[in-house]
């Protein structure tokens, strides 16, 4: 009896880890965007509109993994000004840095909902350590593809002045939110 317990945990452990799947990251569903206090007098936002990337979900065994790219240069105020701007050595500095990474190290369940993920980012060549927090997560077969797309919707705070971002500090606040809308492709 007990050996018939022993092979159906290994097999029960076997399958969950079985059902681990990757998915790509969709460049055209996917936009992280920030924003930052300005003088207190509004908020100001901008987007990145280049990321790559995958995912790695095994619902069963309620792991993962994730790693994704963002163009640096892809940065988008809706302000061609501020765009330059940003991009150059006082900002993101894009020429020396053109990527801004995140790693995950943990993902976090509550039931069966995937609820965050622990990892590190990695922007101007410091990486920290930043949490995000997983407001919505559906995974559903898309009727186009024809194959199993997930999309989230992710928050995170931290501070840019962290990572090296000083400019115009305190002229706009250093602490930076973080939204994510993602929507990933399961590959084949």
């Amino acid at each position: 009896m007990k050996l018939q317990i022993l092979i159906a945990s290994v097999l029960a452990a076997s399958t969950a880890s079985a059902v681990a799947a990757t998915y790509n990251i969709d460049p055209s569903h996917t936009y992280p965007s920030f924003e930052a206090d300005h003088m207190g007098l509004s908020v100001w936002r901008g987007k990145f509109d280049k990321t790559s990337g995958t995912v790695t979900l095994d619902r069963a065994a309620k792991t993962g993994a994730m790693d994704i790219t963002i163009d640096a240069a892809s940065i988008d105020f809706g302000f061609e000004k501020m765009n330059t701007h940003a991009k150059s050595p006082d900002m993101f500095n894009v020429e020396k840095f053109p990527t801004v990474t995140y790693k995950s190290k943990s993902f976090k369940f509550n039931g069966d909902t995937l609820v965050g993920v622990d990892g590190e980012l990695t922007m101007l060549g410091v990486t920290k350590p930043v949490s995000l927090t997983v407001n919505k997560f559906k995974c559903i077969m898309h009727p186009r593809f024809k194959r199993e797309v997930c999309g989230a919707d992710a928050t995170a705070e931290f501070k840019r002045t962290d990572f090296g971002l000083n400019y115009a500090t305190p002229t706009f606040a250093p602490e930076v939110k973080l939204a994510i809308q993602v929507e990933a492709i399961k590959a084949e």
